[in-house]
């Protein structure tokens, strides 16, 4: 399969990224660049929620791992959670494009009756068939995956036991797929109630948030968890995304060049030059 760079250069796509900060200029202790940031200290990875949204977040990636920028924690709903767990357990940037770019519909269509068109068997074979390890204990960098418990309509953030299991709920979009059972309770899609898949991140921890837009006129720090503390984080949002879906999942590698571009330009951005929330 070609190189990402040879396959870079055969778009011709304009990167049009937003990169916000929390009012930390103060601390910035000699960080000019985004990438300097990242690499003076230990920081968490967080990727949000989106339909289909994952291309996008393996571009995002695929540039991190280019600069040997690897993230002390990842954190994640639904595609974040998807592509956040793949790396976290050992998946490099490069396998996970390839194993996007040959995902087919048949992949995981499998229609049946219940609460949702789809059973969600088929995603459970393929992620079986990929992960490297089945246990969030073997995964190589720690990972807090958000999903959303349907009994009591709210947040579980999970971060032991079974990792197909909870990727699968995470991305488990409501009436698209059946309900994931844990523990004999109903799970749904984590971007229900978490969108921003912040809810794992520990309070005070220095966070690169890699946003996918749901509403644009919606701010982002609106997405955040009303008792998310941290007063440094960098939010990387992005525009100009084609539309993916189960029917037009050709678009997937458009996106996924556009975050993989975007994301090498904001790594050169000025810290002091990015607006606050």
């Amino acid at each position: 399969m070609p190189s990402i760079n040879q396959l870079a250069q055969n778009r011709k796509s304009k990167t049009v990224f937003t990169l916000k900060t929390s009012s930390f200029q103060q601390k910035k202790q000699g960080a000019t660049t985004l990438k300097e940031w990242l690499a003076q200290a230990p920081y968490t990875l967080t990727l949000s929620s989106g339909f289909f949204g994952f291309f996008a977040h393996a571009g995002v990636v695929c540039a991190l791992e280019e600069e040997e920028l690897f993230p002390q924690q990842i954190t994640g709903s639904s595609a974040g959670a998807l592509v956040g767990a793949s790396w976290a357990a050992g998946l490099s940037a490069e396998k996970i494009r390839e194993e996007l770019f040959l995902l087919q519909r048949k992949d995981f269509w499998d229609p049946y009756p219940g609460f949702g068109l789809l059973r969600g068997q088929l995603f459970q074979k393929k992620l079986l068939g990929f992960l490297p390890t089945n246990e969030f204990a073997r995964c190589r960098i720690p990972l807090s995956i958000s999903i959303c418990d349907g009994l009591f309509l709210r947040t579980r953030v999970v971060q032991e036991g079974d990792l197909p299991s909870a990727i699968r709920a995470s991305c488990t979009v409501p009436f698209l797929f059946h309900p994931v059972w844990i523990n004999k309770k109903p799970y749904w899609d984590g971007g229900v109630f978490d969108h921003a898949g912040l809810r794992g991140v520990p309070s005070g921890n220095r966070v690169l948030y890699h946003h996918l837009l749901s509403n644009p006129k919606k701010p982002v720090h609106k997405y955040f968890p009303s008792r998310f503390n941290s007063e440094e984080v960098i939010a990387l949002s992005m525009s100009h995304f084609e539309k993916v879906g189960p029917f037009l999942l050709e678009n997937g590698p458009k996106n996924y060049f556009l975050a993989y571009e975007s994301t090498k330009e904001a790594l050169k951005q000025e810290i002091s030059n990015m607006e606050n929330f």
